[in-house]
Formats: structure tokens, C-alpha cells, sequence
């Protein structure tokens, strides 16, 4: 089968989902957890907002604590939401395990299921050298000829960010497509410069307006989990920047930005990498676009002074949202 998606069809906003859990799925005995749902409803919603994409399965969408079988329960309801609505929508289901074999069977468990896109972390119990990380992707598209990957980048995740020289050489391999990226920082530049046309980077949405403006050519989508928070403020984001209109994008990025001040990703990432999943769904559930429900073991538990730095977050978001309404109206 021909590879369905490609760096073209990383574009726009691509959407960062939790996978909504049920009352209860804290507690270390708990079993099917997954709000199959509200997972079939926020999938729908996007789509009918515009996303231009769709990411499940990274840290947030708790790859680390779901058992298999509420995986696959997830990844089919994710699936089946986006053959009925939009069949073409760029969508990649996360595939991270602890071991290669683990990631190679649920890639075939999603192309059993017709999913073509899949975001891959690495193994990352013991860092992987660049030697090691590189033969890892090779091997691992070597295997789905026909499967889109996007690299998962996170450093804190993953011991480690992907060397420019790594980001090179897997530009080169067709499966490749894109890598979800964490800062604009000067290693953005060098592996815009590495991977060139052949792989996307994409930042953040509160990123975009400064990757776009140093690299127009390239820096052409983002990444939002804030978008789980309501996607009007990044869609209207992407609108401004597609238009060449400036002033609202910057205006849009400084509003963002402001959503963003009580929430411990932009004081202290390091420390939020302790407590993201559970902060994350904080915000999802404040702002009130998804039902994100409870985090599950052992990330489920989270200092009150940063969660109610998470709900703040939601609430600025939630009114921000407002605002882009009353903006286009």
C-alpha cells in the first residue's frame, strides 16, 4: 500500500489529545478506564472545528499509563471518529514502548485498523546514543513502507533531544514526515537546516509566529494541546499567519501567551515534566471543551499550588476563546 500521508500534509494545527478517562481510573486497581464516549466526542468536535490534524498518544494522552488493551480500545474509537468524518485528516496515534517489539506490534494493530500515521517516541529506560536512535526509526519504517511517522522529540521524555546530525539522516528516510518539537531555541535553526523540505518541525502554537517569521518556508504548522482547551484562539492564529496578517497574529500570540503565565510548563519545564499529564487534563477539564476525567497511576497525583496554576490556565484559555468569538462576529 502507497504511504498516505506526507510533509505536505503537515500544515496547520495539529491537535494534541488526552484520552479522556472514566471516574475512578486513579485508582491503582482500575481497568478499562477509557471514556470511549467523550473520546468519540472530542475527536468529532475537532473535526468540525478545523483542525487540520490530529496527535494522540504522547505523554499527555498517557501512552505511559494506559494497559493495551485500553490502547487499542482508544486508538479504534480515535480511529473509527476520523473514517467517518474526515478519512483523509492527518492523524498519528502514538506507538511509544518501552521496547521495540511492543512499538512494532501496535504499528501493525493500527494499520490493521486503516490508521497510516503513527507519532513515535523511543525507547527511553536507557538514553539512546545517536548511532543506536537512528537505527531505531530506520529499522523501525523499514518494517511500514506504507506507515507516516512523527518523530517525538520531548528531551525530558526521552533523556535527550534528536542531535541535528540524527535529524539529517532521517530526513532521508521516506517515512519520515515530521517531528513534534518542544522550543524555538538556536537548535531550531540547525535542524530546520538539516532536515530542510523533506521533514516538517513543528513548534508550538505560542511558537509558531517566531518559527514562521525566521523560516517562512518551513515553519508552515504547529502542534496545540491547547487547542484541547478550544482550538478557536490557534485557528485563528493559523488564519492570521496564512494571510500575512502581522499585527493579529502577533496580537493572537501575546494572548496566548497570557494563558500560559500561571501554568509551571513556562516557569519551570523540568519540574512540569513531573506532573504534565495530570496538569494538562487540569486545564482540559477547567476550560471545558473535553471531559478529560482523571489521570491515571502513578501520575496522578500533583502539588495544589501547581494545579491551580493548571485550572487558572483553563480559565484564561476558556476566556480567550471568548474573545476570538466576539473578534469574528
Amino acid at each position: 500500500m502507497v504511504q498516505k500521508f506526507g510533509v505536505d500534509d503537515l500544515r496547520g494545527v495539529v491537535a494534541v489529545t488526552p484520552t479522556p478517562a472514566l471516574p475512578g481510573a486513579a485508582e491503582l486497581t482500575a481497568r478499562d478506564t477509557v471514556d470511549l464516549g467523550e473520546s468519540d466526542r472530542m475527536i468529532r468536535a475537532l473535526v468540525a472545528d478545523g483542525v487540520d490534524g490530529i496527535i494522540t498518544n504522547g505523554t499527555l494522552g498517557e501512552m505511559a499509563t494506559l494497559t493495551l488493551d485500553e490502547w487499542q480500545a482508544f486508538a479504534a474509537c480515535v480511529s473509527d471518529a476520523v473514517s467517518d468524518t474526515a478519512p483523509d485528516l492527518p492523524l498519528f496515534v502514538g506507538a511509544t514502548a518501552p521496547n521495540t517489539r511492543d512499538t512494532v506490534d501496535r504499528i501493525r494493530f493500527l494499520r490493521d485498523l486503516g490508521v497510516r500515521g503513527v507519532i513515535l517516541g523511543r525507547p527511553m529506560w536507557s538514553a539512546l546514543g545517536a548511532d543506536t536512535l537512528l537505527a531505531f526509526y530506520r529499522d523501525v519504517a523499514g518494517l511500514f513502507p506504507d506507515m507516516a511517522i512523527v518523530l517525538y522529540d520531548n528531551p525530558e521524555a526521552f533523556k535527550g533531544p534528536i542531535p541535528s546530525g540524527v535529524y539529517a539522516e532521517l530526513a532521508n528516510v521516506p517515512q519520515i514526515i515530521g517531528a513534534k518539537y518542544i522550543a524555538i531555541t538556536p537548535k531550531f535553526t540547525a535542524d530546520i537546516a538539516a532536515t530542510g523540505d523533506r521533514l516538517r518541525l513543528l513548534p508550538l502554537e505560542s511558537d509558531w509566529l517566531a518559527a514562521h517569521t525566521l523560516h517562512p518556508e518551513a515553519a508552515l504548522g504547529c502542534w496545540s494541546s491547547s487547542a484541547l482547551c478550544g482550538p478557536e484562539p490557534v485557528l485563528a492564529l493559523r488564519n492570521a499567519i496564512g494571510s500575512g496578517n502581522v499585527d493579529t497574529a502577533r496580537h493572537l500570540t501575546r494572548r496566548i501567551e497570557w494563558t500560559y503565565e500561571p501554568f509551571l510548563a513556562r516557569t519551570n519545564f523540568p519540574e512540569f515534566s513531573k506532573y504534565n499529564i495530570a496538569l494538562e487534563k487540569l486545564r482540559f477539564d477547567e476550560a471545558g471543551y473535553v471531559t478529560a476525567g482523571p489521570a491515571r497511576p502513578p501520575y496522578h497525583l500533583v502539588p495544589e499550588a501547581y494545579a491551580e496554576g493548571a485550572r487558572e490556565n483553563g480559565r484564561r484559555w476558556r476566556r480567550l476563546v471568548g474573545e476570538v468569538r466576539e473578534r469574528g462576529s
